[in-house]
């Protein structure tokens, strides 16, 4: 019994080595390319699921490439050129799952060593609670004062993550906020006032920039450009927009593709204070903590 079990484990060795040398002995530079390409892409849909926590859908993944790779070993039928394209299809499947985090992987750009050691707080000595505080009254002041007016404004809070060519599709302001600025350029009829305004810290960073429109039609009919301006942009990058209707004066908050309507005084406060304490030093963050919310 024995002797037989060795038998057949010496055989089946003794056939993937075969099968092993056969293949490097029609080995091609082509062949190469094509395995490259391959661990590319396996390597960027795991990168896709691991970083949505996709855990399940991981664990699916990799046990289909490890059952259809045994069957194309064990299995005569089953060829190389019919596993490579099951393969493909396969991480193709799962990229259209995950469509608007792959749109955000290419799109979102991430912050050079230089810029991750510096926060957008850096720019100034004094940067702190009272800082904050102040920038948060400031743009929430606007927004409201806006709202009651009907005056259409776009605003998207940004880490320094947005792709230059939103950036440069706009006037460069890297001005302080208040509250009179950001009115005066969303005034109805003034050069700016169609485009979005790019915050980051505590410093207005660019305004009357073009945004790309989300392609989804599952919201309400009364979503114009501007809405579909803030939420695309949020699909394709780590942002928060905020949104003033221009027609009926409605505050949202835009996270994620997800839209919050009727954003009160509390709403904003809460979504201005999750980007700006994010952005301080942790010993600011304690002080803000132990202060409570202003």
């Amino acid at each position: 019994m024995h002797t037989y079990n060795l038998a057949t484990a010496m055989s089946a060795l003794t056939q993937l080595g075969n099968r092993i040398t056969a293949f490097f002995d029609n080995f091609k530079f082509v062949h190469g390319v094509e395995i490259f390409l391959i661990f590319l892409l396996l390597f960027y849909v795991s990168k896709i699921l691991r970083d949505n926590d996709a855990t399940k859908l991981m664990v699916l993944y990799w046990g289909l490439i490890l059952v259809g790779g045994y069957l194309e070993y064990a299995l005569p039928y089953f060829d190389q050129q019919f596993y490579a394209y099951f393969v493909v299809l396969l991480s193709m499947f799962m990229l259209i799952l995950f469509n608007v985090e792959v749109k955000k992987s290419l799109w979102d750009v991430h912050p050079s060593r230089k810029e991750k050691t510096e926060t957008a707080w850096t720019n100034s000595a004094d940067a702190s609670r009272e800082t904050v505080e102040h920038c948060i009254s400031d743009i929430i002041r606007a927004l409201q004062n806006m709202s009651k007016n009907n005056v259409g404004a776009l605003i998207v809070l940004s880490k320094g993550n947005l792709p230059k060519q939103v950036l440069q599709s706009g006037v460069k302001l890297d001005s302080n906020i208040s509250t009179q600025l950001i009115e005066g350029i969303f005034f109805p009829g003034a050069p700016l006032h169609d485009g979005a305004m790019i915050i980051r810290g505590r410093q207005i960073q660019a305004a009357g920039c073009f945004l790309p429109l989300t392609q989804k039609g599952s919201y309400p009919k009364e979503f114009g450009t501007r809405h579909r301006a803030a939420i695309g942009i949020t699909e394709v990058c780590n942002v928060v927009s905020l949104i003033v209707s221009e027609e009926t004066g409605i505050i949202s908050v835009v996270k994620q593709g997800n839209v919050q309507r009727y954003a009160d005084y509390d709403a904003l406060s809460a979504a201005l204070r999750d980007y700006y304490w994010q952005e301080l030093p942790l010993s600011d963050r304690e002080k803000k903590h132990k202060g409570g919310n202003v």
